[in-house]
C-alpha cells in the first residue's frame, strides 16, 4: 500500500501492468522489443471518499474511463523498469493533486488608511499632470 493521505492508498496488487512496444529513441531495437508500459488501476474497486473521486475526474481528464479505470501510458525510455516507475510515479502525483484540499477564501477589505493613501496618491498625480499643461489665455 502506498499513503497518500488519511484515509486515501494506492493498493499496489490492484496495480496492473502490461507491457507495449513504444515508440521513440531506440532506432530497429523499438520494433522488436516492448519497453513502453499500460499502467491500469481501477478506482471503483476501493471505497474512496465520493469528494476525491470528482477531484480525481477533474485532475485526470480522459486518463480515467467510464468504467473506473485509470490508465496510465509510459514510453518515455528504452527500459521497461524505467517505464514502469515513471508510471507509478505519475499515478502516485495525481492521486497526491486529487487529494489536495484548497483553502477556503476569506474575504478581505482594504484598509480606512489604505484608501486615504490611495486617493492622495491620485490626486498629487492629477495635480502634477495639471501643471505641465500651458497656462490657459482669456482673448
Amino acid at each position: 500500500m502506498i499513503h497518500i493521505k488519511d484515509n486515501i492508498v494506492i493498493f499496489e496488487k490492484s496495480i496492473s501492468y502490461r507491457a507495449v512496444r513504444s515508440s521513440g529513441p531506440g532506432g530497429q531495437h523499438v520494433n522488436k522489443v516492448a519497453t513502453g508500459i499500460h499502467l491500469q488501476y481501477n478506482i471503483k474497486q476501493h471505497h474512496y471518499p465520493l469528494w476525491f473521486i470528482d477531484k480525481l475526474k477533474k485532475v485526470s481528464g480522459n486518463l480515467l474511463s467510464g468504467s473506473g479505470d485509470l490508465i496510465l501510458k509510459a514510453t518515455s525510455y528504452r527500459s521497461q523498469n524505467r517505464n514502469k516507475d515513471d508510471a507509478l510515479k505519475r499515478l502516485i502525483k495525481l492521486f497526491k493533486k486529487a487529494s489536495e484540499v484548497q483553502k477556503k477564501r476569506i474575504k478581505t477589505r482594504p484598509s480606512l488608511s489604505v484608501k486615504r493613501k490611495r486617493l492622495d496618491s491620485k490626486r498629487k498625480r492629477s495635480e502634477k499632470k495639471e501643471l505641465r499643461k500651458s497656462p490657459k489665455t482669456y482673448d
